[in-house]
């Protein structure tokens, strides 16, 4: 008998073991570290300055998981494997809602990271020829900001109304006759040797080596911009202690010095 209860005591045990190890929702304990998702550059960069700066005065244990694309970061969040994520402005948010039927919710923004419009063949965006080839973001949200961009600088015009996440066909004169080629936004830098111009998120042009505010032939202006990237979590998590904790260094002098200093210009902290 009580080699029996023995058995069943070290069954429970290990029952109990593999349920703690295989529990994949980050946010059940509210003292474990805050787990963020984040794209390397500049939200990596950013969240670990404040991790090795200011978090442990503030009592926020951090913990950083990065992805490199725009894919992982909201499924990491939508299966619960992290409690937030740190790379995405709300038009994208938005269409991944649509599309998974995930509601998420938008914490508070923190930077604007500038889409740009670069290329290796012309040096004015007015000297783009006829027929020229455009690569943009294969996204819905940074496609129509993209078009968006081309047409506030009198390359093409929106049609009325046009949404945010605007296509070709929403493209009321386009005189130059251009050519659009669609990419994941990661590869967009890449793509400049073989097109006439690209238009790259400012993130993967930091990657590059690409400054906004130098290289580019043309990019946003901060002011009324809607695409600041800011902290996203679940809506049940949006009140979470360590989540506003995070917001509240993000949003501090400490971490707008390090973005001005580190960045000069190519990423500007969000003004509202």
């Amino acid at each position: 008998m009580l080699r029996k209860i023995t058995i069943a005591l070290a069954s429970a045990g290990l029952l109990a073991g593999l349920t703690a190890c295989g529990s994949s929702d980050a946010s059940e304990d509210k003292n474990a570290p805050l787990k963020v998702a984040v794209n390397p550059v500049p939200h990596g960069d950013v969240l670990k300055y404040v991790k090795d700066s200011l978090a442990a005065k503030a009592g926020l244990k951090l913990d950083i998981v990065t992805f490199d694309d725009y894919v992982q970061p909201n499924n990491a969040l939508k299966e619960k494997q992290v409690t937030a994520n740190y790379f995405q402005h709300v038009p994208f948010m938005q269409e991944f809602e649509k599309k998974s039927g995930t509601k998420l919710a938008f914490v508070a923004p923190v930077h604007l990271e500038p889409l740009g419009i670069y290329s290796k063949k012309v040096k004015d965006i007015k000297a783009l020829a006829q027929g020229a080839t455009v690569a943009v973001p294969n996204d819905p949200a940074n496609q129509g900001r993209s078009l968006k961009l081309l047409a506030d600088n009198g390359v093409l015009t929106l049609k009325p109304g046009a949404p945010t996440s605007a296509t070709e066909k929403d493209i009321a004169a386009n005189p130059k006759s251009l050519k659009f080629k669609a990419l994941k936004a990661a590869q967009l830098p890449r793509s400049l040797d073989d097109v006439d111009a690209a238009v790259i998120n400012g993130n993967y042009a930091l990657e590059a080596d690409l400054a906004p505010n130098k290289d580019a032939l043309v990019a946003e202006k901060p002011e009324g911009n809607p695409y600041a990237n800011g902290i996203v979590t679940l809506p049940e998590n949006k009140d979470d202690p360590r989540v506003k904790k995070l917001v509240q260094l993000l949003q501090g002098p400490e971490v707008k010095k390090f973005v001005e200093d580190k960045y000069k210009g190519s990423v500007l902290i969000a003004t509202s």
